[in-house]
């Protein structure tokens, strides 16, 4: 059974911390949301089966600590000092925590996916033989996203615990890593029903990463650990992972709750953009029972299949004028499951073969800057948004994911919009309300700790029927994007802008 009201936090990609908040509120019931740059702390009753349904979330960790940032000086040993205070406390601590891990994951030690070990050692190693291609692309995808979480973080040292290579974390042998307690002549605390394998994975940035690396603290707390409770340790299937965070904000330690990182899903044989921002995009489109959604250029299908796995009473539509693509999205959608919620068209985003007003939502990521060039294709914005805004309904939404060029170009079109608008009045400003940058909680506030929100400002206009409902900064590992959300209000016929790419 889950512990009563237990504490936990969940990393998040730049930008999405607003996603993930109300995303933790309305699956989960939680309370206590306290959201701060890369991470959503919050309180919950949830079973652990539940915190695995998060979507928006990169890793879920029970939380052990979270404390103000660790004394800075340049004695390192005072540091290591404070650092192993936070961690190691009282023995009586660590017998409890591990009490309440154990029945996170049921009784009798047994663990939910927090270890891929199981009561049969044959039974294990036939699976680990059998699956071994399996488990190597996972380990891929899991040092992928340690690397997102890193840079959701700003520029930190991070640690990705499977990798023994260049790695920040303890990464010494076992052979190096005999207990020191026999050594030493102390007695462990923990008897021999709570010893078991761990690792500790550290993280630091900010002014303590200028006095210590993370493998000097992650070995420190290791040894500390291991002279304390008795427990083994294990760099590589080890059955409890240790995280500690060090920065100028807070200090936090945890331990996750699930080996492998919620943004990797079971259902996507073949990713495409990152799953995390395909669902944030897909739950500001309003999706309701029996809608009809489009995404015009739909690649590999990402945002069909995050949006029909959450929303599965409405039906969807992927066009798309690569014909791999399209094999890769049939592929995906076929792995999912989905054959009778998403159908697949060849077709140009310019022409679609389809009714005008067909559509309650229309969700894309606009691929350019990527196989193509943006000094020639991004005159093609505007008739992507014309073609888009004829096939949607009154009424219904539209949600983008455009780069930093075509954000910029997309400014320039609400500028000339808002110029050539019937509506504009003399001060250059729109009758229109005012569409407001809100996070997902329905504030009108920027998004958390220093993420960039576009605000269109004295630009909020028609371009043809459509009017602006938000934009939200997020990032998407090596560069950054904006989600631009629109609302069709009325029929009007479309306004033939250019566009010119930005210099």
């Amino acid at each position: 059974m889950a512990a009563r009201g237990g504490r936990y936090f969940c990393t998040a990609g730049r930008g999405l911390e607003p996603f993930l908040a109300r995303e933790v509120r309305a699956r989960l019931g939680a309370t206590e949301v306290v959201s701060v740059s890369g991470k959503v702390f919050f309180s919950t009753e949830a079973e652990p089966g539940e915190l695995r349904k998060l979507k928006s979330g990169e890793r879920v960790f029970l939380l052990l600590k979270k404390h103000t940032p660790i004394p800075v000086s340049r004695n390192k040993g005072k540091v290591l000092h404070e650092i192993k205070s936070l961690v190691i406390e009282e023995p009586k601590y660590w017998l409890g925590i591990i009490s309440i891990w154990r029945n996170l994951h049921g009784c009798g030690g047994q663990k939910d996916n927090v270890s891929q070990k199981t009561a049969s050692p044959l039974k294990r190693k036939s699976e680990e033989e059998a699956n071994i291609a399996t488990k190597r692309q996972k380990m891929e995808q899991v040092r992928g996203t340690m690397s997102e979480e890193c840079k959701a973080e700003g520029r930190e040292r991070c640690v990705v615990p499977e990798r023994k290579s260049d790695q920040n974390c303890w990464t010494e042998s076992k052979t190096s890593l005999e207990d020191p307690s026999k050594s030493s002549g102390e007695e462990p605390i923990a008897n021999e029903q709570l010893s078991f394998s761990f690792r500790v994975s550290c993280r630091c940035s900010g002014a303590i990463a200028k006095i210590l690396t993370s493998q000097e603290i992650g070995r420190a707390v290791g040894i500390a650990l291991m002279k304390q409770c008795g427990w083994q340790a294990d760099l590589r299937d080890a059955d409890l992972e240790i995280f500690i965070h060090l920065n100028d904000i807070h200090s936090v330690v945890g331990i996750p709750l699930f080996r492998l990182p919620l943004a990797n899903r079971e259902y996507i044989k073949t990713a495409g953009l990152r799953s995390t921002i395909a669902w944030a995009m897909a739950s500001l489109a309003e999706i309701s029972a029996g809608a009809f959604v489009l995404d015009p250029m739909c690649g590999l299908g990402t945002i069909l299949l995050e949006a029909a796995k959450e929303w599965p009473e409405a039906c969807y539509w992927g066009a798309d004028i690569s014909d791999s693509q399209l094999e890769g999205a049939d592929v995906n959608i076929r792995t999912a499951g989905l054959m009778d919620k998403i159908e697949l068209l060849k077709a140009s985003v310019k022409a679609l073969p389809l009714p005008s007003e067909s559509f309650d939502a229309v969700i894309s990521d606009i691929p350019f800057g990527k196989k193509f060039k943006i000094t020639k294709d991004i005159q093609l914005l505007p008739d992507i948004l014309q073609e888009i805004e004829r096939v949607l309904r009154v009424g219904g939404t539209i949600v983008l994911l455009l780069s930093q060029d075509l954000h910029k170009c997309m400014d320039g079109i609400t500028k000339r919009a808002e110029n050539d608008s019937p509506n504009a009045i003399s001060d250059g400003t729109s009758e229109t309300t005012t569409a407001k940058a809100l996070n997902v909680d329905g504030n009108s506030s920027s998004l958390v700790n220093g993420v960039e929100e576009s605000f269109l400002s004295s630009r909020q206009t028609h371009f043809g029927s459509l009017v602006p409902d938000g934009v939200y900064g997020v990032s998407l590992g090596k560069t950054d994007a904006f989600i631009y959300k629109y609302r069709k209000i009325s029929s009007a016929g479309n306004q033939l802008l250019s566009c010119t790419a930005p210099k």
